[in-house]
């Protein structure tokens, strides 16, 4: 390696020479691809582009004829593994692959290798329902990514159209097969998730062959669809294809015209359920309506709303009979508290000195009120008080006994 600077600079032939002479050193390699030219030309070397259908790349290859034709036919577009050695060309500065074998890719490997992709991708989660969107009732604007001037096109937008008028469109019309599809499909794709509107994005196409349909399984754009905010719905193929592109987006549709009809509501069946909506609240308010009226009818036949003055007399009749009843239970109480007095009088007068008065006894006392109860206190002259019965009278003591 050779040492540069500004002041001493390595002009360009020690510098492509020097990449040659590394590049050289360099031993064949296995590399897949897509081919997207192919020419042949005269004094038996065949020239292609072998292109990346992830990303806007590609690279020259040459070979053989004799190379070319072991490997068969090889359809537009076909996709092959190579065998070749980097070339480095000082006299123009490019690099190219000349390639000693080309195998095709079969169907067989590819379906494995997606097989292995799919299963890569679900024990991601990227498969889940729960990251799936649910699509808007009726979008402000629709995204759509379709090839150019295609019936899938005119299917998605006429079915819309004819389903709602004002319906509208943000299309997007790109490569959806060959080299350029999963590079095109990729920009297209995060445009229109930048557009705020755009609230839903189709992406479809016609169908096709396996191969054809290859861009649309492809790792790059299936894991751009699972990171978009925007939900998206997959139409691609038929129904009986099935690229990962389905399996990620948030609704799968079956065609074109499917898709349509599953992002966009049809106006007249709106407006007939709208119609049926109202006819249902009619009925259910002439039902409160007639319910009402019947209870009110009810209440109107109660004998209260009859006669209000019900409300007064049956309260009437009812505190007359409380106070009958209290009547009548004061009127026993004061009988029997009048025959216990009775009672208790008889008790008291049998028991009072003047009971004893009535039997023919009396009471004598002297002068000072005192009673005599001994004879022998009396003397002579004493003035005594006699009560009996009735009344009293007077005495004088004559003689002590």
């Amino acid at each position: 390696m050779f040492e540069t600077s500004s002041e001493s600079p390595a002009p360009v032939r020690l510098v492509t020479e020097a990449i040659k002479d590394y590049i050289d050193r360099l031993g064949p390699i296995w590399i897949e691809g897509e081919i997207s030219e192919l020419n042949e030309r005269s004094g038996g070397m065949a020239f292609m582009r072998l292109r990346d259908t992830s990303v806007d790349m590609s690279i020259s290859v040459m070979c053989y004829k004799t190379v070319l034709a072991a490997a068969a036919p090889l359809p537009a577009n076909a996709r092959v593994v190579i065998h070749a050695k980097p070339s480095w060309f000082t006299k123009n500065g490019s690099l190219t692959l000349s390639a000693k074998e080309i195998r095709q890719v079969g169907v067989g490997e590819l379906l494995a290798r997606l097989e292995e992709l799919k299963a890569k991708l679900a024990a991601e989660g990227l498969f889940d329902s729960d990251r799936k969107i649910e699509l808007p009732l009726l979008p402000k604007k629709i995204g759509l990514i379709c090839g150019r001037n295609t019936d899938a096109e005119k299917d998605v937008v006429e079915n819309a159209r004819r389903r709602w008028p004002s319906v509208e469109f943000e299309i997007r019309e790109v490569a959806v097969q060959g080299a350029a599809a999963v590079v095109e499909v990729s920009e297209a794709l995060r445009e229109l998730e930048e557009i705020e509107d755009v609230e839903v994005i189709i992406i479809t196409r016609g169908g096709g062959s396996f191969e054809d349909l290859l861009p649309f399984s492809d790792e790059s754009l299936v894991r751009l669809a699972a990171n978009c905010h925007t939900p998206i719905v997959s139409a691609i193929g038929h129904e009986k294809d099935s690229p990962l592109l389905d399996l990620v987006a948030d609704y799968r549709a079956s065609t074109p015209t499917d898709a349509a009809k599953r992002v966009v509501p049809d106006i007249v069946q709106e407006i007939a359920e709208i119609h049926e909506m109202q006819a249902r609240l009619r009925r259910k308010v002439l039902n409160i309506l007639e319910l009402e009226s019947s209870k009110i009818a009810q209440l109107r036949e109660r004998p209260v709303l009859k006669d209000p003055h019900v409300l007064i007399t049956s309260r009437s009749e009812i505190v007359m009979a409380l106070r009958d009843r209290s009547m009548k239970t004061f009127g026993h109480k004061i009988e029997l508290a009048q025959k216990e007095l009775t009672q208790i009088k008889a008790r008291v007068r049998a028991l009072s000195p003047q009971s004893t008065l009535d039997r023919g006894y009396s009471v004598v006392q002297l002068t000072d009120g005192s009673i005599v109860r001994d004879a022998q206190s009396l003397k002579s002259g004493d003035q005594l008080r006699i009560r009996v019965a009735k009344g009293e009278t007077g005495a004088t003591v004559n003689a002590p006994n």
